[in-house]
């Protein structure tokens, strides 16, 4: 096993000072190099491949390795079966493990409330929540709408008979699908797929009519003219005004309340651990995070992806989360959503 490097520098103090003032010197400062890991970190990926979590941990595994921000590589491994289960299993069963972190969304909670998986973030060590992520209601290029307005009164017409993408089932995106049923007075089909990488080729191919892809997932063809964002469901519009395509930027999306739609929404990009690890090995993380945060690398993602940065650790985060988990609780009981 490789020593860390407090242990090498408190070996360099025995060896080079007694109980000195110098020797206690060269003790903090082998105390405050504090604790780091002794192996690859593996870090899980609680959504499907190419989407907004993916590419998120994929940006930090980068950075990391980029700027040598840890003495240990990391490893990202998707673990999305279950709709994300697999992911909370596996990070609930390593108790104890502090080589091993995982990525996670809202499917956080809307998967333990709408199936028996014996899972609550509270089996978990929160690190830090990265960023909250926006949902864009999406058509193809080729559609006959231009407005939100447009698209939902051609749904109102024909209930059951557009179908609507997105990522699993009684997730997020059938929750916010939901919300916008509830809005509206509409009626989608709803279409189940792994991920986000998937439902964005199914909306361009033409296989859906709609999806409510996050902007990270969808930028790309967005660009290449393939599909064509409708409103934000958020309080307010994207601040970000560099142009995406057709001369339009993210805050050029209407919110979907300015098209008279009253449905809100937005979704947590959030890092957690097993349980029983030291405080000191949460606080590496939370330290390794924060200096991604502030690299040039994560400003251009943030802006490019359209996120709403918000950065919380400790007691702030766990605050968070339980109001959070309450939240989706109250949206999911009324769509019918929760296990019985």
């Amino acid at each position: 096993m490789e020593p860390t490097i407090a242990h090498s520098v408190w070996t360099r103090c025995k060896r080079s000072a007694a109980w000195t003032a110098a020797g206690l010197l060269c003790a903090s400062t082998a105390l405050a190099a504090g604790w780091e890991p002794t192996k690859p970190i593996t870090f899980a990926v609680s959504g499907g491949p190419g989407g907004g979590a993916d590419q998120m941990a994929r940006l930090i595994q980068g950075i990391v390795a980029k700027h040598h921000l840890s003495p240990q590589p990391m490893v990202v491994v998707i673990e999305n079966g279950g709709g994300g289960g697999q992911a909370f299993m596996d990070i609930k069963n390593s108790k104890g493990d502090p080589n091993k972190i995982a990525i996670v969304l809202s499917n956080f909670y809307s998967v333990p409330l709408s199936t028996h998986l014996d899972f609550n973030w509270r089996d978990t060590t929160p690190v830090a929540l990265m960023a909250l992520d926006e949902f864009v209601l999406w058509v193809n290029a080729k559609s006959p709408y231009h407005t939100a307005q447009e698209y939902i009164a051609a749904v109102k017409a024909k209930p059951d008979t557009f179908k609507m993408g997105g990522a699993g089932s009684k997730r997020e995106d059938q929750i916010v699908t939901a919300m916008l049923e509830q809005a509206t007075g509409t009626k989608f089909t709803f279409i189940p797929y792994k991920g986000g990488g998937e439902i964005s080729s199914q909306l361009v191919g033409g296989h859906i009519e709609s999806d409510v892809n996050n902007p990270i997932e969808h930028i790309a063809h967005w660009r290449a003219g393939q599909v064509r964002p409708l409103c934000v469901m958020d309080d307010k519009r994207m601040p970000f005004k560099a142009k995406i395509a057709g001369g339009k930027s993210w805050s050029d999306i209407p919110t979907c309340k300015e098209e008279g739609i009253d449905a809100q929404y937005v979704m947590l990009r959030a890092i957690v651990m097993p349980k029983g690890v030291t405080d000191e090995q949460r606080q590496f993380y939370v330290d390794l995070l924060d200096k991604v945060r502030k690299t040039p690398e994560w400003k251009e993602f943030v802006d490019r992806g359209a996120y709403k940065e918000d950065f919380l650790t400790g007691a702030a985060f766990e605050k968070f989360l339980a109001q959070d988990e309450n939240r989706h609780r109250e949206i999911m009981g009324k769509a019918g959503f929760l296990a019985k």
